[in-house]
């Protein structure tokens, strides 16, 4: 049931910090949101270290899981994410989600084909219908080229970063599960340390061989900065609850049902940002049928 729970409310605020980063960006550049969002993670995790006592599996890590939980923390929190976002921009968070959705169907492969993970006819029903959900809300939308409030959307550029987030984000969970091997949630809570503190280190890095100016990072609108700061704090929540599910279930289960955060993005979207995002029949037609593939596959859990 834990895992379950987590799974479900990963998901939920996942599309909190999408809802925020859209209004965000209103105000301030993608990049700096990468700059303010990712080492929010760190004290984060840190904090959910000493709630939970996980000191004592910092030495159950090999090596081979920290190279592979920094590698996961790269791909996701720095690539992953800035792709992500820019996807955001250009088409907005509801519009977004449903091309950064095809992640899954990476992350299924790995985890059917490579992890040998079982799979029935029931979830091949769920998966496609979770898939097919957001498919379905992003067919027509070629017709909506602006928003209420003005913004012109780019659905080439839209479909090109989505398409590159989504790729990250399929290939994250499998190196998060290879590096946690048979470890407990409390293991995940340190590998999720560890992704956040390497994307941390290496965003530093960036910056130092880019010549970036100190004063420049500095300088962020302060709306900008409110809703990037309400972006970090929902993304590590989410992070963290997602680490401790898959330690907890499958892949399999895991991402579909975290993927599930599309219908959450279209109702916070509909109440914070319904001004700057396309929202009508054919979004909460396809929100109807992402619920059933969560429900059908929530079907599938073992959860006595």
């Amino acid at each position: 049931m834990l895992g379950l729970f987590c799974a479900m409310f990963s998901a939920i605020a996942f599309a909190a910090n999408d809802t925020a980063l859209r209004r965000g960006i209103l105000f301030a550049s993608v990049y700096k949101s990468i700059i303010v969002t990712v080492p929010i993670g760190v004290p984060l995790f840190l904090m959910a270290i000493v709630i939970f006592g996980c000191w004592p599996s910092f030495h159950e890590l090999s090596l081979n899981s920290i190279y592979l939980f920094s590698i996961a923390g790269v791909i996701h929190f720095v690539f992953g994410r800035y792709f992500g976002y820019k996807a955001i921009e250009s088409l907005g968070s509801t519009q977004a989600g449903p091309i950064v959705q095809l992640g899954l169907l990476i992350s299924l492969f790995f985890a059917f084909f490579v992890l040998k993970e079982a799979i029935n006819t029931y979830h091949i029903i769920g998966i496609s219908l979770l898939l097919l959900g957001p498919l379905f809300i992003l067919f027509g939308k070629q017709n909506d080229k602006f928003t209420k409030s003005g913004i012109k959307l780019n659905y080439n550029k839209g479909l090109m970063w989505g398409l590159m987030c989504s790729a990250c984000y399929g290939t994250s969970p499998f190196l998060i599960k290879l590096g946690l091997g048979s470890g407990d949630f409390k293991y995940t809570i340190i590998g999720g340390f560890v992704s956040y503190l390497s994307a941390m280190l290496f965003l530093v890095f960036i910056i130092l061989i880019s010549g970036v100016k100190y004063k420049d990072i500095l300088e962020i609108n302060p709306d900008g900065m409110k809703w990037f700061t309400i972006t970090g704090i929902m993304g590590s929540t989410a992070q963290l609850l997602r680490y401790i599910a898959l330690g907890i279930l499958p892949i399999s289960i895991v991402e579909p049902i975290h993927r599930s955060s599309v219908v959450f993005r279209v109702l916070f979207g509909y109440i914070v940002n319904r001004k700057h995002e396309i929202i009508n029949i054919r979004v909460l037609s396809g929100i109807a049928l992402s619920l059933i593939g969560v429900y059908i596959l929530i079907l599938q859990l073992d959860i006595s």
